[in-house]
């Protein structure tokens, strides 16, 4: 068993299982056993059950009196909820951050701009989209803001994976478009089209996800098996 502090191997453990959902290897629905994630892990109950008290935190893991813990498994309802708070509040820390960004600022988002036009990985893809949209944020002073924000996309990333594995499978590169509209309105410092632009963007993946709603799950579950 491992003699880290508690706190240390918490956060450790927290951070395994983050990069799990995040990556689709632990699906929306799946059951975490405590026991055999301490197994794994080289460790005792008491930091995975403080590991996931710190992922509920943040919207990713769902806990019940009995029935243990479980990936956060999102309806319908709550996707279109999640998907109305982004395009109200990103536009806010757009605006915030836009008038601030300086030319290194613009190099980054043009530089990750045109590596997600070269790449055709699922996994790659997300990564520097939201690496990209982050640098567009970078300099926000409404950390409120952006937490927000953050807690959206984790909980949401599950389905929006599933969406854009559809989406890359069939073609579909809007986002490039989109990608450079945003950039565009952003190095000519123009925050109210920046701003449409990126609620049209948001929308647009709105769409797209109660369109194929009925394949994300099945999508998903292909991509790869539960690992816990």
């Amino acid at each position: 068993m491992s003699s880290q502090p508690s706190s240390v191997a918490s956060q450790r453990i927290a951070d395994i299982l983050a990069e799990r959902i995040l990556s689709g290897d632990l699906p929306p629905g799946t059951r975490i056993k405590q026991d055999e994630l301490a197994a794994e892990l080289e460790t005792s109950r008491i930091p995975v059950r403080d590991a996931l008290r710190m992922l509920e935190a943040r919207g990713l893991v769902t806990m019940r009196p009995n029935t243990g813990a479980r990936v956060t498994s999102l309806t319908m309802r709550d996707l279109e909820v999640s998907f109305e708070i982004r395009a109200r509040v990103e536009p806010l820390l757009l605006a915030e951050s836009v008038p601030n960004l300086t030319e290194q600022d613009l190099a980054d988002l043009k530089e990750v701009m045109e590596r997600i036009e070269q790449v055709s990985d699922l996994d790659e893809t997300i990564a520097l989209g939201r690496e990209f949209h982050w640098i567009t944020y970078r300099r926000h002073d409404t950390p409120l803001l952006a937490q927000i924000v953050e807690r959206v996309w984790d909980t949401t990333q599950s389905y929006r994976r599933a969406y854009m594995k559809l989406s890359l499978g069939s073609g579909n590169r809007t986002h490039d478009v989109e990608h450079r509209l945003l950039y565009d309105a952003i190095s000519r410092r123009e925050v109210e089209t920046a701003q449409a632009v990126l609620v049209m963007h948001i929308g647009r993946t709105r769409i797209g996800l109660e369109r194929y709603a009925h394949l994300l799950s099945q999508s998903d579950a292909k991509t790869k098996p539960p690992r816990a």
